[in-house]
């Protein structure tokens, strides 16, 4: 590409220089064919009689070299006036209107700058062509040897700048090839390992660094999956130990059926909960694949929320809390979606409310979101926890005190909702309350 755009450009200069040798060459021939002219002319205007064409004749021999490089004719009907060979050439020239002209003669190779101007007729001479020629063989020659010049120049000055280019791009891309080698040393070994940006030119740096922050959240990324695995490798280790501990108790000796029967009434509780597990995972892939919603209804919002609240009932007795709806506010949503997010929190909101407190539904409209937030009584959670309410398997409480009431998934159900819908997911905890909730667009 280097040696292409300066074979561009000097081809450029070279076609533009030699136009420009070719102006300059044509006006010193012109330059010289003037003078050559007048100094005969000068002599013709002031002929004072016809003895002295003889004078005349003589000068303009003297004036013409040896390798006849410069020419004169006189074309006149008077013998005693003409001068030169009256060549076809030059008559044919001579009768046209043109002054100054070119006009090839004999076997030169290159044509004669010719100029001629015509006397009439006087007391002093008859009427006459004088015609002075200059061979244009030297400006040629000049012109030719400048092309060779540039031609050799241009060849050398192309390659040059191809081999300065293929250094300079070399040298260019050292910092690029370091940054290769460093990219390919990474490993899932070395996760914390950066490229160094201090030592790269301002070109690579904000490569560099946005592949940096590449590798944070490819790390946070890992760090998220190792604690996933953990906490699934718990949450479904702790029922299959429940389950081939307590079979293993009832086959170690002869049971009767209503021992049996409790046994397996006690394993079918860890299997639906596993069951319940993987369908939340299930549904978890699902929606982080871009899962959106298929059936999009606009309802009433508190509404909805009304019906979660009344299916819930049981478990406001049994909790000794109650529940309270406040406003309302229209969106599409996917009905069997949205009750599932509401459910999640109201039991959430149920299992951590003291006995006898109320827990508040608030359904409000802002700008394009519809906003539906759960808010209960209880211990305040730490504002470090907050923000990670909603990863899956995550809790506050690191015991998992609750383990067996929840498998850790319902918040981060909640929060694949509300991006279904196009919305969001927040939590606060002041004052002795803590509020949960999400939102979903109202124009969907």
């Amino acid at each position: 590409m280097f040696a292409m755009a300066a074979l561009l450009v000097l081809s450029l200069l070279g076609y533009a220089l030699d136009k420009e040798l070719a102006t300059v060459l044509r006006r010193q021939q012109i330059e010289q064919l003037d003078t050559k002219f007048r100094d005969i002319d000068y002599v013709i205007e002031r002929l004072r009689g016809p003895e002295q064409w003889e004078r005349i004749h003589a000068k303009l021999d003297a004036l013409t070299p040896p390798d006849r490089s410069t020419q004169y004719w006189i074309l006149s009907d008077d013998p005693q006036i003409r001068y030169g060979n009256a060549l076809a050439e030059i008559v044919s020239f001579s009768q046209g209107a043109r002054n100054v002209g070119e006009l090839r003669i004999g076997d030169r190779p290159e044509p004669m700058l010719i100029r001629s101007a015509y006397f009439p007729a006087s007391a002093r001479h008859a009427a006459l062509r004088f015609i002075v020629g200059i061979d244009s063989e030297s400006y040629a020659r000049t012109r030719r040897d400048f092309r060779s010049v540039l031609f050799a120049s241009g060849t050398g000055g192309v390659l040059l700048f191809a081999l300065i280019g293929y250094l300079i791009t070399h040298w260019g891309l050292v910092p690029l090839k370091r940054l290769s080698r460093e990219a390919h040393e990474l490993s899932p070994s070395m996760l914390s390992q950066r490229l160094v940006v201090a030592r790269l030119p301002a070109e690579l740096s904000d490569l560099a660094q946005s592949f940096n922050g590449a590798l944070d959240r490819l790390e946070a990324a890992y760090a998220q999956l190792e604690t996933f695995n953990a906490d699934v490798t718990h949450e479904l280790r702790t029922p299959l130990t429940n389950l081939i501990g307590q079979t293993q108790v009832a086959l170690s000796r002869e049971r009767s059926a209503t021992e049996l029967v409790e046994v397996l009434q006690s394993n079918l509780e860890d299997l639906e909960r596993l069951r319940a597990m993987i369908n939340d995972m299930l549904f978890l892939a699902r929606a982080s694949l871009g899962e959106r919603p298929q059936q999009l209804l606009r309802t009433s919002l508190a509404a909805e929320v009304e019906k979660a609240v009344e299916f819930l009932d049981f478990l406001t007795e049994e909790a000794s809390v109650s529940v309270r709806v406040q406003g309302d506010a229209q969106a599409p949503i996917e009905i069997s979606l949205f009750q599932r997010a509401v459910t999640n929190l109201l039991h959430n909101a149920i299992r951590h409310s003291p006995a006898g407190s109320e827990i508040l539904v608030e359904v409000s409209a802002e700008e394009r979101q519809a906003r539906v937030s759960v808010s209960n009584p209880g211990p305040a959670i730490p504002p470090e926890h907050l923000g990670r309410l909603f990863d899956r398997f995550y809790r506050v409480d690191m015991a998992r005190t609750n383990s067996g009431e929840s498998h850790g998934l319902g918040l981060a159900i909640v929060k694949a909702v509300a991006a279904m819908h196009a919305g969001s997911v927040f939590a606060a905890s002041r004052g002795g309350i803590t509020t949960v909730g999400f939102s979903v667009a109202i124009g969907a």
